[in-house]
């Protein structure tokens, strides 16, 4: 797992940083950890599969449409390009 190193902090951050840790009961890692994961990976953000999940539904795509695609995909193998 790769860690992070974060330099030229200010003890006022880094108090508070303390301060907060433990209202919520952790260390000040695993404060910072919660910190950057709720910055980068917002619970609001967009899910693609969710997305598309939900567009199926409201047109009525069923796993029978589904299969019938399928079943309409070429499945020969492509040729490998040639360089010469």
């Amino acid at each position: 797992m790769p860690a992070v190193t974060i330099r030229n902090l200010s003890e006022e951050t880094h108090r508070a940083l303390k301060v907060r840790a433990a209202q919520h009961g952790r260390s000040a890692e695993a404060e910072m950890r919660d910190i950057l994961e709720t910055a980068v990976r917002p619970a609001t953000r967009l899910r693609l599969g969710t997305v598309l999940a939900e567009a199926s539904r409201r047109i009525g795509l069923t796993n029978e449409d589904v299969e019938a695609l399928e079943r309409t995909f070429d499945r020969t193998p492509a040729e490998p390009m040639s360089f010469e």
